[in-house]
């Protein structure tokens, strides 16, 4: 079991200290956590670059794909109730993805060249484990992430239901299990769990998740009184010069992107993953089983390989959250079982069951995110004794 040390605790600060002041991001808030108690819990810099304002603990962030895990729990959640199961296709939920629909592209200099037929249904597990053939449009530019682009596949003024259909009608990159590819998959989950559950996504969230954690500020948007407490980027980004641009928390989107929509803070992530570090429950309350929990941080990719270099070496993917398989291999520091993931706009968090510790860094630096992201890991690591 691993516990922090003064030294290692202080050579963090430091280091992101030592970032801000240089201008690289505004600004941050850190967690870490040992057996269950947090050992760090701290605000660096601006969290408003704009208007001067001293970044402050409860600071209200975009998390992006930290939303992921959180919907990928629910949907477990669900399973655990017999609302819906892993194996069932995803058109027992929303028909617009019936198998004799999906077609997957074949791509010849650069455009859909022709399509065929899928070989096999979509299925909740695909969904959970990023193997249903979707893909993301910022991942690349090949034909069918173009098509994403050209059908505005980010409008927010569209109901879950409604992105889904504007999703099925377009080819898939691969073939359904075929691949691992990071993807929209976990924004379609979001609808199944609309469809099994007969609420939107944001109720049920807040009715079974949040609301019994206690967290309070988490939701895909944010109340006027509370604009005070967003964490804001630059206005230009400091190594391309170009304007920064983030989701608008104040709007109230049509749109609960399970894939990347909630705003949160670190107080309320804490919550969560204290539930994970707990195996399913929270200061008495439990919300899934020790089971579920387990079989959600497991690796589920086996032999299947991943596409892109978004998965490192050494990790696969669970339900919701890369898992680290070996302990050499990656490039970063870290033990068999951890998992963790992040948001594109600056945020991430990991837990390491074998050392009883998890960490998160909250920042809104879309562009320095990988390498703040590997950064923090490396320094988490260094100081534990």
């Amino acid at each position: 079991m691993g516990r922090f040390n003064t030294r290692g605790l202080a050579r963090l600060r430091g280091a992101l200290q030592a970032h801000i002041d240089k201008g690289r991001i505004p600004g941050a808030v850190v967690l870490l956590a040992g057996a269950g108690e947090v050992e760090m819990f701290e605000a660096l810099g601006l969290q408003d670059p704009q208007a001067d304002a001293t970044m402050k603990s409860d600071a209200i962030f975009r998390i992006y794909s930290m939303t992921k895990p959180l919907v990928s729990l629910a949907a477990l959640m669900l399973a655990e109730e017999g609302a819906l199961a892993l194996g069932d296709p995803v058109s027992r939920y929303l028909p617009e993805f019936e198998l004799g629909k999906l077609r997957v592209a074949i791509e010849e200099d650069g455009r859909i060249a022709r399509t065929e037929p899928a070989r096999r249904e979509i299925t909740v597990h695909d969904l959970l484990r990023h193997t249903s053939g979707l893909t993301y449009e910022f991942l690349g530019a090949n034909a069918v992430q173009c098509a994403y682009e050209a059908v505005d596949i980010t409008d927010t003024s569209r109901s879950n239901r409604e992105f889904c259909k504007v999703l099925a009608a377009l080819p898939l990159q691969d073939q359904p299990g075929s691949c691992w590819q990071y993807s929209r998959a976990t924004d379609v989950l979001g609808a199944v769990v609309e469809v099994a559950a007969g609420q939107t996504l944001g109720r049920w969230l807040a009715g079974r998740i949040f609301e019994p954690l206690g967290m309070r500020d988490t939701a895909f948007s944010v109340p006027q009184a509370h604009w005070g407490r967003l964490a804001e980027p630059f206005a230009t980004d400091p190594d391309s010069g170009k304007p920064v641009t983030m989701l608008d928390p104040r709007a109230v989107p049509a749109f609960e992107s399970g894939g990347g929509g909630l705003m949160s803070t670190a107080g309320d992530y804490l919550r969560f993953l204290q539930l994970m570090r707990n195996r399913g429950s929270c200061d008495g309350v439990r919300i899934a089983s020790r089971k579920t929990i387990e079989w959600m941080t497991a690796d589920h990719l086996g032999a299947i390989l991943p596409k892109g270099e978004l998965l490192l070496p050494g990790y696969g993917f669970g339900l919701g959250v890369a898992v680290r398989t070996h302990t050499g291999l990656a490039p970063q520091p870290g033990s068999v079982g951890q998992y963790f993931w992040s948001g594109i706009g600056g945020t991430s968090f990991f837990v390491d069951p074998a050392e009883d510790i998890f960490a998160m860094l909250l920042t809104q630096a879309p562009n320095q995110r990988i390498f703040f992201r590997n950064l923090f890991r490396h320094l988490v690591y260094a100081a534990l004794d």
